[in-house]
This record gives C-alpha cells, structure tokens and sequence, in this order.
C-alpha cells in the first residue's frame, strides 16, 4: 500500500511540478531529499534563542477516488519531531471531513480514508494536525493545515452538451467549407493525465464531411454538393477521452446538416411550343392561357420573370407572372376579331430574378418557347357605329318628328339583319319611339326645356338570326330652348326709401331672371311703364348690364301723406321673339337716421310715445297677462282646499245615505259612509241636539223607555217610529235614522261567537221552542243534544 501510493505520489510531482512547500512557508526553499512515505513532520518546540535545525515537510496527501479496497485506504502519517516513540505524543485531525471522511490513528499518526470519495465532486479536502502532550494535554507543536486532493480516474465519459446540432451550407461549396463546430466536456481532471484529452472523429456523415479531431470543426469533405439531388444529411460525432487511445470513455452526437440553395439551375421550358384557343368575344384583360418554365431550384433563386419577345402579337397580348405557381399568365390587351385575323405567333422568355455571378460561366440563365394562339370564331351582336350617341330637339316640337338615327352591324362572316328597340327601363314615359328597322329615333310627346331639359336613354339592338344577341348603347337628347317665358325681377318686389331722401337717390338695384334657357350675349332693358311716366315719384335707371336701379325723383317724402308707392317696370328680353313684362315695386316709406340707416317702417310708430318701442309695450301686456293668470290660479285652489276642507269633516253627518244595495269594500271600507251613523245610540244618548239644522228652541232631550227584555223586535221598531215622528226637533227633510238596533231586550242575545259562554252544558235552549214553528228545526237539535246523556244508556 505504501509503495503504491509513493508511486501516485512521484507521478503528481512530474505532472504538477513539484508542489511541495512547508507548513509554515519560508522564502526560498527546496526540497533536498525526497522521503519514501507520505510523512508530515511537525517540527519540535525549542527555545527562541536556540538554533533549531528545521525538517522538510509535505503540505498536501492524495488520495485515488473511486476506491473500492476493502480495507481503508492509507492516505500519509503525521510525525513529530518531539515524538521519541514513547507513546507520550497524541494527534488529533480536524478540518474538512475529519471523522466522516478521514481517520487518524492517535498514536502512530496514520491517515486513513474511510470511504468511497468523487473528485468530481470534491476535489480536495484541506485540514489541520495537532501534536498534544498525553499527560499534560498540552499542544507540543503549533496547529498545521495541509491539502488532501482527490486523484482522479477516468471515470467520466465526454458529454455533449448541445447536441443534437442542427447545421446548414449552401450547396456547390468547395471542400473545407465550415458548416459547425461541435464541443465535448469531459468531467475528469484535465491537469491531470489525459483522462479529460478529448478526440473527436465522424462515425456516420463520410465521404460527404469530415471534422477537426482536436477543435471539432465540421467542414464539407466533397466538391459540387448538389441540393436538388439530396438535400438532408445526418452526422454521428464521436467524443473519445484518452486522446482516444484503446480503453478510453466516448460519448457522441447527432448533427443534422441541410444543404440551401443557390441559384444554380437556369429555368427551363418543358416544351418548344405551346398552343392556346381563344375566343374572339374574349374581354380585354382576361387570362386567356397560361405556360410553365420549370426551375428546380427553391425561394427566390426559382423566381421566374417572363415577357413577350418583341414581334407578331407582341402588341396584343401581354404576359405576368404568378407569384404563387411562377407560372406566366398571358392577358388580352386588345379585342380579337376572328374576320380580321385568325392566329397569332409570338415567342415568351424565362429568365431567373436573381441570378448567382459564380455560375455564368455555365450559360445563360433564360429559356424561350414559342406560343401560337388560335382565334375561335363567335356568334356576336350587332355593333353600333358609335359609342354614345347625342342628339338635339327643340322644345313643343311636334309629336312624330324624326331628330336622329342609330346604326348597328352584324359584323359576322354570314351577316343577319338588325332590329332596334328602347329600353323601357330607361324611357318608362315613352317621350320617344323608334324605327325597329330604319333606326330613326321621333318624339312621342310634347317636349319642355322648363320641365327636363336633358333625356338620356338606352337603344337594344339585336339579330334576327338570333334574338339573344344583344347590344346596347346609350342615346343623350338634350332639349333646346324657345323663348316664351318673358323676363322678371328676380329681387324682392318691395324696398324702402326714408323720409329725408334726395332727389337722384339710387335706393334698389334690381336684376332680372328668364326662365328660358338664355342664349350667351342676351341682354334685359329696364324703364318705366308708360303709366307712371306722367309726374313720377321715382323713375327707373338702366344700367345696361342686366341691371337696373330705383331713383328718386323727390326731395322727401312723407309717411303721414303717403306710406307706400307704387312703381311699374317694364323688362324686356333680347331673344326671337322678344317676350317682356311689367313688374310693380312696392316701396315704403321709412324713418331713417342721418346716416341713412331706417329705424321704422310702421305707421303706428309715429303715434307711439317717444322711447317706448311696439317690443317693449307688447312686453308689459305679456308680464300683466301672466300675473293676472298667476292671481286666478291662486284663488281656484284656495276655494278648491276650502270646499275639499268642508266635504271630508266627520263632524257632519248631512245627506250622509247609506245603500245597503250596494256591495262596497266590505267591513274595511270606511269612505264609503260615516259609520258613526250605526253605533249603539246608547252612546250617543248624551248628544241629542241635532248639528245639522239650528234649532228654533232649545230641545230638551227625550226620555225614551228601556226596552224589556224578551220585548218583540217589530214591536221595538214601531215603538221608535213613533218617538221619531213625534220629535219636533226633526228637519223638515228625508233624514237618516237607525232602526236596526237589536236592544238590550232580546232573549238570545248576540249570536256572535266572542260573548259566547265557554262551555255549552250551562246553556239553556228551552226557549227556542216557545219562537215558533220556524225555530223547530233548532229547538229539536238542541233539545236532544241537551237530553243526551250516556250514562243512562243501557
């Protein structure tokens, strides 16, 4: 065990270098001698002036991990200059592990490891020794601290980490062109051996990469790699520790590597030729045929442009690309006739978008193909000479007069016969007809500018051949004017002049308005209508641009003689034939300031006290008419409360009728009727004077006889009939009185449940047979329930 560690321990001081320093370190120190054990020598105690020749001592042990001996494994001895070999010197360990990890024997010093240790998980353990004297228990040697390190084994197998890799180069690279670095981590020790020396070497993924067995460096192994024969390529990496000597530890990985494109394929067309049919109805614009260049490469390298090559039906057709099937969609740009040609030729080019310079050594990146159309005759409509057609008509032309013609031509090989008619749609009056045959277009009706001065409706012609086949064009008639309408003032008729206006005073500029379309350059005059030349208050000035103004012919004027005036103009227009009018002013005379400015035009206003407005009178009326409505209301609700007060006083009782006719609320309703009115008069015997009437004397108050009991009830109410008719202080009108008492007197007193005695044997119901017949049915109940008795029962 000894030899074999002093040979661990030689092989760490040629790999590390001779660490080996003192306990207590001192400027340059060597090592002399080299001892044949792993022994730490405590140097003894001695005097300070006493020159003491110090030992050489080791300031670390090691220890293999991963022991599996089944004795404890000896690590070094711990020895003391003063220790004699006479059992007087104890050693003690602590620090990291002492006790758990390692032992030491007391006596001889030894170090033991007691168990298993990782040194990837701990790679050293640094403690500290003690010498104590055994009688004293005194420290012969100050404490010392030394390193126990783990020696490592190779016992973990390289690891990548960030695996699986994924990688990607682009095709036609050249050998040696980077595609990754991949890296493997060994746990073991690397200053130590070549346990963590990592190898690395390509299991799967050759002839085509190969990798750096140090630096782990994938680079392509093989030239002109070529994406569209095989895209995906997988890798297997090796990691072998031991410089991957036989015995080492391995781990691999997988590295998926894809090759990306380039643009190293031209596009070309699967065919030289391409036939298409098309027919001539076919729009303007449509698609009508599409051709395919095949680029194998992918994205954008196998984007496809492609134009028409200039020559026959260059200018008829046009091509684009779809960008989602890069195929060539060629387009109408002008109609097809089949009359006026039948085929077309003309050449497409492909050509790539982007193009890759290291591959124009190659040739050139397009391909042409040739495309032939052929024009496929089509039954057509008739056409018409025009696209739109416009037309004028004067205004009450007469009805049946022709004002224009449309023509439409059936432009097939085998030409049919046309036939026209309106649209109804778009001439529902019918204001005009039209020939089926000729094409010529008459009014229907009596036209007028004033009320549509513009007619626009469609013409549908058709084959006779075929009716089906339609065409429409639109037809504008627009509606020109006659002069029939003479002009007018197309201002208000009525102005104001003031009181201190002058003689040549303009006070209105008027114009004028014709309701005829008025042809450019039409000019109105305007004058005075010959009757109110003679003497006139105002005259008309004509101002020859189509308005005239209104001038004063006075030096004021007055409102209190004359508040208005009248003043006829004469209009006239300058169309064929002339058409006029006479149009009358009305002017009023007002108050103005001096600066002109009117402050009233009201007769009444000359009358009004001055500083009190028409607004500011109307005003006051309108307060005065709200307070007295205020004032109306207020008496209406107080004689309302009060009348309200009267009727709801419970005091009196008059007109107070109660109806036994009618059903009503039952016991609760209580504002159908005074119920004072049906008490017991008993209680109401001390309240005899009537409040209802003013007694013309003081009544006394009537003595009315007890009533007896057993007293009959009919010869009760007679009895009160009488008092009441006798009574002098009764009102000479219909009033209430109460014969519906029971009294006092009647043998079987009330029939309620709540007076009722509590038992029923001390009743007594003999006199129910005395009532009469119609009492039998009940005096026999309650006879025999009163004559039971079981006891007599035998």
């Amino acid at each position: 065990m000894l030899t074999r560690n002093s040979l661990y321990l030689l092989l760490w001081i040629l790999f590390d270098g001779g660490l080996l320093t003192p306990l207590q370190p001192q400027p340059q120190q060597t090592l002399a001698t080299e001892p044949k054990e792993n022994v730490i020598h405590l140097s003894g105690r001695r005097s300070h002036f006493q020159r003491v020749k110090r030992g050489w001592v080791w300031n670390q042990f090691f220890v293999l991990e991963e022991y599996m001996g089944s004795e404890p494994q000896y690590v070094g001895k711990l020895h003391s200059d003063l220790d004699k070999g006479e059992g007087t010197v104890k050693y003690t360990l602590s620090g990291d592990g002492a006790g758990t990890v390692f032992t030491i024997d007391e006596t001889t010093g030894d170090i033991h490891a007691i168990r298993s240790l990782d040194r990837e998980e701990k790679p050293f353990y640094t403690l500290r020794a003690q010498a104590v004297d055994i009688e004293t228990r005194k420290p012969l040697e100050p404490e010392s601290e030394f390193i126990i390190k783990v020696q490592d084994i190779n016992d973990n197998e390289p690891k990548f980490l960030d695996g699986p890799y994924v990688a990607s180069v682009p095709e036609m690279s050249p050998v040696g062109a980077y595609v990754l670095q991949v890296k493997a981590t060994d746990a073991d020790d690397p200053t130590y051996g070549n346990s963590a020396r990592v190898v690395y070497s390509i299991l799967q993924g050759q002839p085509y990469f190969s990798i750096d067995p140090k630096t782990g460096v994938i680079r392509t192994a093989l030239p002109n790699m070529d994406r569209e024969v095989k895209e995906q390529y997988q890798v297997l990496i090796q990691a072998k520790d031991m410089g991957g000597q036989l015995g080492g530890l391995a781990g691999t990985t997988v590295v998926n590597i894809t090759l990306t494109d380039v643009n190293d394929n031209p596009p070309r067309f699967p065919k030289s030729i391409f036939h298409l049919k098309v027919p001539e109805s076919s729009p303007v614009g449509s698609a009508i045929g599409r051709i395919r260049a095949v680029d194998p490469d992918f994205g954008k390298n196998a984007e496809i442009e492609y134009n028409i090559v200039p020559g026959d039906g260059g200018n008829l057709f046009d091509i684009v690309t779809d960008e989602d099937t890069q195929e060539g969609i060629i387009k109408l740009k002008k109609p097809l006739d089949f009359e006026t040609k039948k085929a077309y030729t003309f050449k497409v080019e492909a050509s790539n978008l982007h193009l890759d310079h290291r591959f124009h050594s190659a040739g050139p990146f397009k391909d042409t193909a040739t495309v032939k159309i052929s024009v496929l005759d089509v039954d057509e409509p008739p056409v018409f000479s025009k696209p739109l057609y416009t037309m004028e008509v004067y205004e009450d032309t007469p009805v049946g007069t022709i004002i224009g013609a449309v023509t439409a031509q059936d432009l097939d090989v085998g030409s049919s016969a046309v036939r026209y008619f309106i649209d109804w749609k778009s001439d529902g009056e019918s204001y005009f007809t039209i020939d089926g045959t000729e094409g010529t277009i008459a009014t229907n009706e009596l036209l007028d500018r004033e009320n549509m001065a513009q007619y626009n409706f469609s013409i549908i012609a058709s084959k006779v051949s075929n009716p089906l086949l339609t065409s429409k064009v639109n037809i504008l008639i627009n509606v020109l004017d006659v002069n029939e309408f003479p002009p007018e003032i197309s201002v208000p008729y009525e102005t104001a002049v003031c009181e201190n206006a002058k003689p040549g005073q303009i006070i209105q500029i008027v114009g004028a308005v014709d309701r005829d379309l008025s042809p450019a350059g039409q000019q109105f005059s305007f004058r005075l209508a010959p009757e109110a030349v003679i003497k006139p208050n105002f005259t008309v000035h004509d101002f020859r641009n189509n308005t005239a103004g209104i001038e004063t012919r006075r030096n004021g004027y007055s409102r209190r003689q004359q508040e208005l005036y009248f003043l006829p103009i004469v209009i006239e227009d300058s169309s064929y034939p002339v058409q006029s009018s006479t149009n009358t002013m009305t002017i009023r005379v007002c108050r103005c300031d001096s600066d002109g400015t009117i402050l009233s035009c009201n007769v009444e206003a000359i009358f009004l006290p001055v500083g009190l407005s028409t607004g500011a009178l109307i005003a006051i009326l309108l307060c005065m008419v709200i307070l007295l409505a205020i004032v109306v209301l207020y008496v209406a609700l107080r004689r309302q409360r009060k009348k309200d007060t009267l009727m709801t006083s419970k005091e009196d009782i008059r007109d107070n009728v109660i109806h036994y006719d009618d059903e009503g609320g039952g016991e609760e309703d209580t504002q159908a009727f005074d119920i004072g009115a049906l008490r017991n008069p008993k209680v109401i015997e001390e309240n005899k004077i009537r409040r209802d009437i003013k007694p013309d004397s003081l009544c006394l108050s009537r003595q009315r006889p007890q009533v007896e009991d057993n007293t009959d009830i009919r010869d009760f109410i007679h009895r009160r009939l009488q008092e009441n008719d006798a009574d002098p202080a009764a009102p000479p009108y219909d009033s209430l009185a109460t014969y519906a008492y029971e009294g006092n007197g009647s043998v079987a007193e009330s029939l309620s449940s709540i007076d009722s005695l509590t038992t029923e044997a001390d009743q007594d119901y003999d006199y129910l047979s005395d009532w009469g017949p119609r009492f039998k049915v009940l005096a026999d109940m309650f006879g025999e329930e009163e004559s039971y008795n079981p006891d007599n029962v035998t």
